[in-house]
């Protein structure tokens, strides 16, 4: 083994937490945030053979990686292993012009903002914080600190939703001309508050989502990104590759290290998820003990498996060296003569019409 090029640092701490939202995440806890860079450190040097020497990707998620206190942010910054690309979450209502400065300083190289939306109400619904000028802020406070890969986050399927705010939302992000857009289908848990609050109203907007999502792919595709992914786009430039390729990496299969509460790691055939309990994991480390954490084996079938799901969700077509075992003769020979797939003898590829199915597909090619 070489080592895993890609980092993920989690940073948990949010001001509060969305009814929708079912990350590993810790309310305040303002006083916990020097230890917890203490705490990822200390993992970060257990963990250092796991790396190669040299790295592509660090992404920094949460949480919301921006509400970590500022100093404790950039000294763990600063102290991380240098890459190509470094990326942070951060959400709208915490990027002041100092934040942009300062992480441009420490060498970030990509932000990822959340917006979710630009339509006050719905914003309300998923209890976000920020509204629509705060997102239109921190985008000009970044591109005033010099950043010029900015990624703009957005949501449907919002409750009260309708089309035409979708098409809002996407006309007010493309008007901020982002590098890159990630746009999701709201994924509500069963059992979650937001979901008793809302179930009615989640229930009809089941029945939009292949709509939206088309419109989705139409209108960004039309203002001349590329769809590289199910649910990401990204401007074409002929100097660089816009895509996100720490998550790029996730979707081609490469071995990856995270740290911090929750994360996951996959090196190999091993991975392991980090406990998601705050108090044991500081208790842990400080003690020089590597955390408590699930393991999982994930061999050539389990891995072959999930190199075609993810695979599959990008525009170029998968190498299917390796990987013949995992698919279903007989699933490959309906999809394709249903017209939503293409093989050829050494590659596999959805069509336009199969990637709007996208996950259905998918299932069919599964042994």
């Amino acid at each position: 083994m070489n080592g895993a090029r890609h980092l993920y640092v989690h940073l948990p701490f949010c001001a509060h937490r969305c009814g929708y939202c079912d990350f590993v995440t810790v309310v305040g806890q303002a006083g916990q945030h020097r230890a917890y860079v203490d705490a990822l450190l200390l993992e970060l040097e257990l963990e250092r053979d796991a790396l190669a020497d040299g790295l592509e990707t660090v992404f920094l998620g949460g949480g919301t990686p921006t509400f970590t206190a500022l100093p404790e942010l950039v000294r763990l910054l600063e102290a991380l292993p240098a890459a190509e690309e470094v990326t942070v979450e951060a959400n709208p209502e915490t990027v002041t012009a100092e934040l942009a400065h300062a992480l441009r300083g420490a060498g970030v190289t990509r932000v990822s903002l959340g917006a979710q939306s630009f339509r006050p109400e719905l914003l309300r619904v998923l209890e976000r914080v920020a509204g629509p000028d705060d997102v239109r802020r921190a985008v000009h406070h970044f591109r005033d600190a010099g950043f010029d890969n900015i990624s703009l986050d957005l949501v449907y399927g919002i409750p009260g939703q309708s089309a035409a705010d979708l098409e809002a939302d996407l006309g007010d992000a493309l008007a901020l001309e982002p590098e890159h857009l990630s746009c999701y289908e709201l994924e509500a848990k069963p059992g979650t508050r937001f979901t008793h609050a809302w179930g009615e109203e989640l229930a009809r907007q089941a029945d939009a989502m292949e709509d939206y999502f088309e419109r989705v792919v139409a209108r960004l595709s039309g203002a001349g990104y590329r769809w590289y992914e199910t649910a990401n786009f990204c401007r074409v430039d002929s100097a660089r590759d816009l895509r996100s390729q720490h998550n790029l990496a996730y979707w081609l299969g490469r071995d990856y290290l995270g740290i911090g509460i929750g994360a996951v790691s996959t090196i190999d055939t091993r991975r392991w998820r980090n406990a998601p309990r705050l108090g044991r994991y500081l208790e842990a480390l400080a003690a020089g003990r590597v955390p408590e954490r699930e393991l999982e084996d994930v061999g050539g079938d389990v891995k072959a498996r999930e190199r075609v799901m993810l695979g599959l969700r990008l525009d170029e077509p998968l190498p299917l060296d390796g990987l013949r075992h995992a698919l279903d003769p007989a699933g490959l020979a309906r999809v394709e003569g249903l017209g939503l797939a293409e093989r050829s003898a050494e590659t596999l590829a959805l069509t336009e019409r199969g990637r709007y199915l996208g996950g259905a597909v998918t299932a069919e090619l599964l042994a």
